[in-house]
């Protein structure tokens, strides 16, 4: 199955939709789901000159729309903090 982080920067609405719900509803979401979400805010336009929508902005629309946790992009995924301030505390504390 396709996700949306499989599919290029800009992409169709046929890719999208597969993405979401997969092949077999594909076509289902383009006809009765699709039109209401291109009226909702947020929810990226056709961008006529790459003939489709902004992928990253579909993903962080449904993120958003889900209530997922949004990453950061200046932070790391949980579980790959930067722990090298707190070895240099301990460094430092405990060569004195």
């Amino acid at each position: 199955m396709t996700k949306l982080d499989d599919l290029p920067l800009f992409a169709g609405d046929r890719e999208i939709a597969e993405a979401i719900v997969g092949k077999r509803d594909a076509e289902k979401w383009m006809k009765e789901r699709l039109p209401t979400l291109a009226q909702k805010a947020g929810f990226p336009a056709i961008d006529a000159f790459h003939g489709g929508r902004a992928v990253p902005l579909v993903k962080r629309f449904y993120e958003n729309y889900l209530g997922l946790p949004v990453e950061s992009a200046k932070g790391k995924p949980d579980g790959q903090e930067d722990d090298s301030a707190w070895n240099k505390r301990k460094r430092r504390g405990s060569s004195g």
